[in-house]
């Protein structure tokens, strides 16, 4: 099975640690890197030494995912509802590289260089596990299919949202087109030290289009 699910993420961060024989690490990401950051911060927090995680709390509650977001943000996640229907699939199966880049256009409205990086990256588009692990995330986090069961252990303890008490530092994007509420507002979800920092002028991709400013906050975390 090819699973896009949140525990398969924060397990692949945990192998990855350990085929590197790193015991401790400072853990920084967005998105799905910055979901199984969260992860691994929350359940196996001897392994972190610190968290760099952009728009903050990124464990997903699925058993609320039903519940109906503002439409203005719900319209940015149209393709999320897309990828649940067989066309959905049939459509990233056909047009993975021109969705993906019309997603990173939306996502990051202020950022002139997004069509050169995404020609840099699109190549990973072409993994022949790509539409199975992404079509199985976005059904996954909805309820709509099962997860792998050799996870069932790790979605049962993150379905109990668990806090973070490792110290951390949310990075929020002032320009994402990504909907969604202030990063501000899953402050409860961390307990140990933290920092909230506003980038103004950054879209979804903050270590690409804010490379110095991400490489500050983890930097702020080893000394």
């Amino acid at each position: 099975m090819r699973s896009g699910q949140q525990a398969a993420l924060g397990q692949d961060l945990v192998d990855l640690l350990d085929a590197l024989r790193i015991d401790q690490a400072v853990l920084a990401g967005y998105d799905w890197g910055g979901r199984a950051a969260c992860i691994v911060a929350a359940l196996f927090p001897e392994r972190v030494n610190g968290l760099v995680t952009v728009d903050g709390y990124n464990i997903q509650d699925i058993a609320n995912a039903g519940d109906p977001a503002p439409p203005a943000w719900e319209k940015t996640s149209w393709y999320q509802y897309y990828f649940h229907s067989a066309r959905g699939r049939s459509g990233l199966e056909q047009n993975r590289e021109a969705i993906r880049e019309m997603l990173w256009r939306d996502w990051s409205p202020t950022w002139a260089e997004a069509t050169t990086a995404f020609r840099a990256s699109a190549i990973s588009l072409h993994n022949p596990d790509f539409v199975d692990v992404v079509i199985h995330s976005y059904r996954h986090r909805f309820g709509l299919v099962d997860g792998d069961p050799r996870y069932d252990r790790l979605e049962r303890r993150l379905a109990e949202q668990p806090r973070i008490g490792v110290p951390t530092i949310v990075i929020e994007s002032g320009s994402d087109g990504v909907g969604g509420g202030s990063a501000a507002d899953d402050r409860d979800f961390f307990t140990g030290e933290y920092e909230h920092r506003l980038l103004p002028n950054a879209g979804h991709n903050v270590p690409q289009e804010e490379p110095e400013a991400f490489a500050d906050a983890v930097l702020a975390l080893l000394r």
